[in-house]
């Protein structure tokens, strides 16, 4: 072979190396799969796809929605995942709380349905949809201060929010027939709570959300979180007690006059790289709150 049989071969490689990547990137990304898994009786979690874990329950006429995962098409997927197990209708969706990756799927369901949530959770979603004006069309039509009951024939789904706590406006979805309580983003195990204070929520507030879940009556058994698998009462107590320890080393790093760096550095918490974004740790929030909010 030539120079320049060698040298137009490479180009021509290289051009279509370059083709390639140009029609891969203009190719609109597909969420990956659902997997949809029975919790118990007509209860199922749905993980996977876009976002967070959601969630349905299906009743003898009608179908719950609890959170719409963060995108459309994953929205959509949710719904042909029911279509396989009922031909019962969706008519209303339950919002654990605001946030991004539990609601930016509302385009891919149908308009017109009950969205419930608590009203915190709706005055958040107000402020979003001013930068994501697709919210207006969803905003939550039926709000509750501290209780709601839904009733679906014979089942009933209780509905509570306990104060701030992961947002000001979370709201815990119980299932009481059958001990099954959704709980969003209130319980995150193997690593630390995300407690957004932009939202006005609050880590002590978290504790009290989470003792008062465990002391809710009829007991419960099992727990469906926003993130990550199933959880048990040995979960929520377990979370429970590492956050009740990390503020106490906290509050006492503050009596000694700490400043947060130094806390920081004692629990390992890095400062995101330059021009980089995160939402403040754990850490951050506790000594905030134990030294702003006197």
């Amino acid at each position: 072979m030539t120079i320049y049989s060698r040298t137009s071969l490479i180009l021509i490689l290289l051009f279509v190396a370059i083709a390639g990547i140009a029609w891969s990137e203009r190719q609109p990304q597909q969420d990956p799969p659902l997997s949809v898994e029975k919790v118990k009786g007509n209860i199922y979690l749905v993980s996977g796809g876009s976002g967070a874990n959601a969630g349905f329950f299906i009743g003898e006429k009608e179908v719950f929605f609890i959170d719409v995962k963060m995108s459309p098409a994953s929205a959509r997927q949710m719904l042909d995942g029911i279509k396989k197990l009922t031909s019962l209708a969706v008519t209303t969706i339950i919002l654990t709380h605001s946030d991004g990756d539990h609601v930016n799927g509302f385009p891919g369901v149908p308009k017109g349905l009950k969205i419930v949530a608590q009203k915190q959770c709706r005055d958040e979603l107000e402020k979003a949809a001013e930068e994501q004006p697709f919210l207006k069309e969803y905003l939550p039509n039926q709000t509750f201060a501290s209780e709601k009951i839904l009733s679906s024939d014979a089942a009933v789904i209780e509905l509570r929010n306990y104060g701030p706590a992961h947002t000001s406006g979370d709201t815990v979805v119980y299932l009481p027939g059958e001990s099954v309580a959704f709980v969003g983003d209130l319980a995150f195990v193997g690593r630390d709570p995300l407690v957004h204070r932009r939202k006005n929520g609050s880590s002590f507030g978290l504790v009290k959300t989470l003792k008062a879940i465990l002391a809710h009556e009829p007991r419960i058994e099992t727990f469906v979180p926003g993130h990550g698998g199933l959880l048990t009462r040995m979960d929520i107590e377990g979370l429970i007690k590492s956050i009740e320890e990390k503020q106490s080393r906290i509050k006492a790093m503050v009596t000694e006059g700490r400043t947060l760096d130094e806390v920081k550095k004692v629990f390992g918490v890095a400062d995101p790289p330059a021009g980089g974004m995160r939402f403040p740790s754990f850490v951050e929030v506790v000594y905030q709150e134990l030294t702003e909010d006197k």
